[in-house]
This record gives structure tokens, sequence and C-alpha cells, in this order.
């Protein structure tokens, strides 16, 4: 006969899924139950069955063939048992009318002796049965029914134990990509704020949650612009402007980057950048020269390249000056490093001061870097608010210490030389 669908089945059977248990390998201490029961009970055979909507699934056995893993639910005196809330004893199958007709007693393996618990959990919910059974009728006695219900329950228990081992791997499992993904996210912060702010002074400000401004003696500052750039660009649409600017700047960052000077910002077309600063060292101005005299050729490149194209080129003006300043960073939710001071305003002046195509740097400036450097000096130049200052021409690295026929980059006596100079200026 069928065995019809209990009221509160689809429940019971979304709990038994959440023991994960079905067509689980052989388990030791379900086995040992199994064993156990048959042994107490005198009986050839026992099992634990865990039956879903089809079939009830063997998890344990004992006495029954290894290739008997399940069966079709509706044959079973195990359905039978799911229904109730306390011990299905039958000494006689076949003189019970509940189960004569079932087709594992009428049929094989001939089932003729039952007594199953149903494996009740603390949600009340019956997942399946622990049973013994034996092929000829028999009786078996209180004490004996009462070790069956006994075992059942510790079957609930490792059914338990189990899923709670399930639910803390899983838990651990999501702890770890928890972990994993703000390790990322923590690795992507990092990396967005070192865009941001030097190395230096992002690992300061990750430290200390806050930037101590600090006082230089010594740095190089350099600003370049384009010369009428407004002017240049006014037939230009907005987002071939911005490309071509992404590209110029992008390319002066890896100049900076590789002379040891440090990018700050831009400002439309202007471009912003210091030696010396936040890392204090005695080579800036000559860092500053040299990723000035290369960023002028790289420019001159691109130029030529704009005039294959028919189109008008960006003069370049650069300007540099060293100097004391102050350095730190603002803002409490978008940091800014920046620099402060004469310094500042001075670089900015030798800029404005500066025809095209050319780099002009102050007098001091020239001072720390004449030895290495060809320059040419152009007088004094009246600037705003300062009077008339001494300015030079950068014109290019000297030729004994250049490995290019432009001057642009330093051979090994450039930095033998370099090293001698700052070793006598300290």
């Amino acid at each position: 006969m069928a065995i019809s669908a209990q009221p509160g089945e689809e429940a019971r059977l979304a709990a038994l899924a959440r023991y994960a248990v079905l067509d689980t390998p052989p388990e030791f201490p379900f086995d040992a139950l199994t064993e156990l029961a048959a042994q107490i009970c005198d009986c050839p055979a026992a099992l634990i069955g865990l039956i879903d909507e089809r079939r009830e699934f063997l998890k344990a056995k004992y006495g029954l063939p290894p290739e008997l893993t399940e069966c079709p639910r509706d044959i079973t005196i195990c359905s039978q048992t799911l229904s109730r809330n306390d011990l299905l004893y039958i000494p006689d199958t076949m003189a019970d009318e509940r189960c004569r007709n079932l087709g594992t007693v009428a049929g094989e393996p001939h089932v003729r002796f039952y007594c199953g618990m149903p494996l009740i959990n603390s949600e009340g919910y019956a997942l399946g049965t622990l049973c013994v059974i034996d092929f000829t009728a028999h009786e078996i006695s209180a004490g004996q029914q009462e070790a069956i219900r006994q075992l059942a329950r510790q079957a609930v228990a490792q059914l338990e134990l189990r899923r709670q081992l399930i639910e803390r791997n899983e838990m651990l499992r999501a702890l770890e990509e928890a972990r994993t993904a703000l390790i990322a996210e923590k690795d992507k912060a990092d990396s967005l704020l070192l865009d941001i702010l030097p190395a230096a002074i992002a690992e300061e400000l990750k430290r200390d949650h806050r930037v101590e401004p600090r006082y230089y003696e010594s740095a190089s500052v350099i600003f370049t612009d384009f010369e009428n750039f407004t002017h240049l660009t006014e037939q230009t649409e907005p987002a071939g402007l911005i490309g071509e600017l992404d590209r110029v700047f992008s390319c002066f960052d890896e100049i900076a980057a590789r002379n040891r000077v440090e990018k700050l910002k831009t400002i439309g077309d202007a471009y912003l950048c210091v030696g010396g600063v936040p890392v204090a060292n005695r080579s800036h101005p000559i860092d500053a020269c040299l990723a000035a005299l290369q960023i002028r050729a790289a420019t001159a490149r691109a130029n030529r390249a704009r005039a294959k194209l028919h189109m008008r080129p960006w003069p370049l003006r650069i300007g540099i000056h060293t100097g004391p300043l102050i350095a730190g960073v603002v803002g409490r939710h978008k940091f800014t490093f920046d620099i402060w001071g004469d310094t500042v305003n001075l670089a900015e002046r030798m800029e404005a001061a500066c025809p095209p195509d050319e780099i002009n740097i102050s007098d001091r400036t020239c001072l720390y870097v004449a030895a290495l450097f060809e320059t040419e000096p152009r007088g004094s130049v009246a600037v705003k608010n300062k009077g008339p200052l001494p300015m030079h021409y950068l014109r290019r690295i000297r030729p004994e210490f250049s490995a290019d026929e432009a001057g642009t980059l330093p051979n090994d006596l450039f930095w033998l030389a370099a090293h001698a100079a700052n070793h006598r200026a300290a």
C-alpha cells in the first residue's frame, strides 16, 4: 500500500535537508549504533534510515548487504514508524494488518519481526528511524525496547552533532570569505591611498590617523604648464582634451617617479612636483633637473607627433627653485598632500618667467647643479612681488656625464660626480 504524505511533510523534508546527510558515506558512530542495537535485541539486522519524499536512505546498517543503500519509501515499515511519537514494535509482521502487505514483508527480504523508533529532532520532526529486524517472528523484552529508544536518541544526537559541525564549517568558511574580502578591500584602500599620498605619508596616516606637518630645510620644486593652453585647446572636444592631458601627465608621472621626484597635483594644465619630499635627501636639485630635462624631451617628441598630424604643438614652460618649505596633509576625508612656503611661490615665478620650451631655474638651484649640467645665465629678471631675480636656463647634462646625445640621461660618471658633490656638501 502507498504511504501518503503526512501533514507538515514539506517542513519535515526541509528539516532533513538541513542535516545534509542524504547520500553521504557510512560513518562509524552510526554504524556502531546499529551493531549495538542488533546485539542488544539478538537480531540479525539493524539499520538507521532517513526518509525523504520518495525513499529511505540507509545511513547505517548491520547484517544487510553492502550494496543495499536505499529502498522505496512506500514499501518499508519505517514509513509507518515515521508518523509515530514512540516505538513501533511488531513481533510478527504477517499477523499485523498495518504491514503484512508491504513489499519488504510480503516480498524480499521477508521481514517478520520489526522494532523501530523514530529519530525525532529538537524541532519535533521525525527524520527517519533506528530499527532492528528479523526474518522470523519473535518477541523482545521491555528493557530491550527501551534500549532501542535510547539508541535512537543517540542517533539523533549524532545527527545534531553532524549538523552543528556543518554549520560551524559554513560559518568558518563565511568568516574566511569575509576576511579575504576585507583584506582585498583594505589592499584596495591602501592602493588608492598610495595613489593619493606618498608611501611614507600614507603609512604615517594609517598608523597615527594624522600627519604632522614637516619642515624641510631644502627641497626642489618643479612647476610646469603649457603656454596659451586655453587658446590652443579652445577648439578641442572636452573628452579628447582630457584624454590628451591624461596621456601627457601620466608620462610626467613616470618620469618623476623614475627620478625620485614626488608628483603633488595638477591644476588645469599645470603640473607640480617636488624633490627631497617626503623623504629628505641631498640629491633633490639634481633629481629635479633630470626630471625637467626628460619631461621637456618627452613633450618635444609629442609635439613632433602632433605636427605630423597637422595639430598645433603644446609649448611647455618649466620652472625650478630650491629652498625650504613645509609639507603636510590637508583634509579629513579627501586627503591632499601639499607643500607651502616661499620656495613654492618662487618655483611658480620661475615657470611664469620662462619662455616656451625652456627650463628656467633659480640662482640657488643652479648653484647646486652647475657642475653636472650646462646652464646659461639670463641675468636678473623682474618677478611679480619679488623684484629682479637672477635666473638661468637649464640646457642639458654636460657631455662628459651624458649617456645620450641630447643630454637628458646620466651615465655612470654622472652619478660618481653627483655622489662626490653631495659628500662635499655634507
